[in-house]
C-alpha cells in the first residue's frame, strides 16, 4: 500500500490548485464593415478574434472555445488590440502585429504559424501548405486546422484556397473571405 505523507498531500493540493486556476479572458466587441468583431485577450496575448453578426453569437462562440475560462467583457483591456484589428481591416497592407496566445494542438499551432508567413495579397492552397509542413501533412488535416483557428485575421486562414483557385469554406463566411482577399490584393 502506498500512503501519502502530509507533505505529499499538501504539495499535491498546491499543484492541483495551480492547474485548476481559472484563466481570465477579457474581451471587447466592435463594429466593422465586415461585421461585428470580438477581440479577446488572456494574460499571454490575443487568444481569439471572432467575426459575426451579433454580440450574443460572438459571446457564445467565445464561451464554446474557452469553456473553462472566466470570460469578462472589459472593453478597456482589449481596446488597443481591437483598434489594431479595425485598422488592419481598412489597411491590410500594414499587417496585423499582435502578441498572440495560440491555444491548440502542436499540429494546429504549426499550421497557424505557417499561415502567419503568408503575406497580405497572397494566397496559397491547402495542398501547398500541407506539403510545406515538416513533416509534410495531408491537405484535409491542414484544412481542419484552419477551421479550428480561433484568431481570425491575425492567423490569416482566409488566404488559403482550393487547388483550383476557388474559395473553400471559411468559418466566418465565403463572402467575408472574398472581401478580405480582395482588400489585400488591392492594397
Amino acid at each position: 500500500m502506498n500512503l501519502m505523507t502530509n507533505e505529499d498531500m499538501q504539495a499535491s493540493s498546491r499543484a492541483a490548485t495551480r492547474t485548476t486556476a481559472v484563466d481570465a479572458i477579457a474581451y471587447t466587441i466592435v463594429d466593422a464593415d465586415i461585421g461585428k468583431i470580438l477581440v479577446a485577450r488572456s494574460r499571454h496575448g490575443v487568444c481569439s478574434i471572432l467575426i459575426g453578426k451579433a454580440d450574443q453569437e460572438l459571446e457564445a462562440d467565445l464561451a464554446g472555445r474557452f469553456p473553462a475560462s472566466k470570460r469578462l467583457r472589459i472593453d478597456d483591456v482589449a481596446k488597443d488590440d481591437a483598434f489594431r484589428v479595425l485598422n488592419y481591416i481598412q489597411r491590410p497592407a500594414r499587417g496585423l502585429d499582435l502578441e498572440l496566445d495560440m491555444r491548440g494542438t502542436p499540429f494546429q499551432r504549426s499550421v497557424w504559424q505557417a499561415l502567419r508567413r503568408i503575406k497580405a495579397g497572397e494566397t496559397t492552397t491547402y495542398a501547398a501548405l500541407a506539403s510545406s509542413m515538416t513533416p509534410p501533412s495531408h491537405p484535409r488535416a491542414v484544412a481542419s486546422a484552419c477551421a479550428a483557428n480561433p484568431i481570425a485575421l491575425a492567423i490569416p486562414c482566409h488566404r488559403v484556397v482550393r487547388s483550383d483557385g476557388d474559395l473553400a469554406g471559411y468559418r466566418w463566411g465565403i463572402e467575408r473571405k472574398r472581401a478580405l482577399i480582395q482588400r489585400e490584393t488591392l492594397a
